[in-house]
């Protein structure tokens, strides 16, 4: 949504009209309009707007969420308000996503490193564990600000990548950070998709996904069963998996579930039983979206 003062302000600024800015910027006058009654507008004139005043003021160009806990996520974030959603979204997200998947940090190493940016602790704990606590920190970011875009390959190979760059698997050669897979993997002993099949599984995956008008919160569960059971990269699937749910519960004014690691084995068996047991897996997420209601409610949102 543009601001209604701050566009008035930038047009005094460059002693233009709204009538001559349409023809600038070839956008209609029913858009001005909009502006007026402060309606949401397109990325794509918001975009115009602001290259046109070289705008780097929130005020003018900042985009509405309908979705209020998105709004209350962007807000946040942007002007960098400590103890709020965003603060616990990151540790809680972050320390529960990790250690599912081995880290040795624990939640108040966690969040000492989110509140501080440094590492204080007597125990040995592998540099990757705390490279990858901080890469998550941003792609919950990049979340964030890309959480309105349709689902894309693009969008899921750069969650991989801020996840994985600069660890030690971006120094071996048949490790593709940002990419599919090069070699086969297994996950709990089961065989996942193989790397040549990897590319049409996930376009058939997206394909179907993108095409649901009404994307519900079992829509959501559903894909990240199948995206982990393709299992498309060699190694951070499950982080990625849960950030793109997180990703699509905000597009989509759903409540994100939180898996926490306690829960674990519940959420293991929910996905190796997916195909002959849909149930365990979608009680294990609904139940991680109680987890969720409960940090709203501390927040009164």
């Amino acid at each position: 949504m543009i601001s209604y003062n701050g566009f008035e302000r930038k047009l005094d600024e460059r002693g233009i009209t709204r009538s001559e800015l349409t023809k600038l910027l070839g956008i209609s006058s029913r858009t001005i309009a909009k502006i007026g009654r402060g309606e949401k507008l397109s990325r794509s004139v918001m975009e115009k707007l602001c290259g046109f005043f070289s705008c780097t003021n929130a005020e003018l160009c900042r985009e509405v969420s309908e979705n209020p806990i998105l709004q209350a996520l962007r807000d946040e974030k942007d002007t960098k308000i400590s103890g709020g959603l965003y603060h616990e979204l990151q540790v809680r997200m972050t320390y529960n996503s990790n250690h599912i998947e081995g880290s040795r940090l624990t939640e108040n190493q966690t969040r000492l490193i989110f509140e501080t940016n440094s590492y204080n602790g007597n125990d040995a704990v592998p540099i990757d564990d705390i490279l990858e606590t901080v890469h998550h920190f941003r792609a919950i970011d990049y979340v964030i600000d890309r959480a309105d875009d349709a689902l894309t390959e693009e969008i899921i190979k750069r969650l991989h990548f801020i996840l994985k760059h600069d660890t030690k698997d971006s120094t071996l050669e048949w490790f593709a950070v940002g990419d599919y897979k090069k070699r086969p993997n297994t996950v709990g002993g089961r065989e996942t998709t193989r790397p040549k099949d990897v590319p049409a599984r996930m376009n058939a995956l997206l394909d179907d996904y993108n095409a649901k008008n009404d994307v519900t919160i079992d829509d959501i569960i559903a894909f990240h069963a199948v995206f982990e059971r393709i299992h498309p990269f060699q190694d951070g699937n499950g982080r990625v998996g849960r950030l793109i749910a997180l990703k699509e519960c905000l597009r989509f004014g759903i409540v994100p579930f939180l898996i926490e690691d306690a829960k674990k084995e519940f959420y293991y068996r929910g996905l190796s039983k997916w195909e002959s047991e849909k149930g365990w897996l979608t009680g294990t997420c609904l139940d991680g979206q109680d987890t969720f209601k409960r940090l709203l409610a501390m927040f009164d949102l």
